[in-house]
């Protein structure tokens, strides 16, 4: 690797890192959605509830709060924890990146 794939590479980490600093600072960290999958948002935490839209692949989402729902099976095991990224709008976390088996964000609260 050059110096300047170096720079490359450190001047992409640094980015990242302000990008998961600035979401941390609006609220939450921002977590990548399974790659090869264009994920279902839905209105409540259910596969009952209606589809609001779907995510682009590879897409990056915040977790706003999280609470219990159906239990679904997905690329990160099963679950029946949501993630709330928007007023109305849900996703399994079992589609979601975190890290972590269990929450990693606040109860959701209606």
């Amino acid at each position: 690797m050059t110096t300047q794939d170096h720079q490359g590479a450190a001047e992409a980490e640094a980015e990242a890192a302000d990008g998961q600093a600035l979401a941390a600072s609006a609220g939450g960290l921002v977590y990548p959605v399974a790659p090869g999958y264009r994920v279902k948002v839905r209105q409540g935490p259910g596969t009952d509830t209606p589809v609001v839209r779907r995510l682009a692949d590879g897409a990056r989402i915040q977790i706003r709060c999280q609470t219990h729902g159906e239990k679904v099976s997905g690329p990160y095991g099963t679950s029946d924890i949501w993630d709330n990224i928007a007023p109305g709008e849900y996703i399994s976390d079992t589609y979601v990146r975190t890290g972590s088996s269990g929450t990693v964000a606040p109860a959701c609260t209606n």
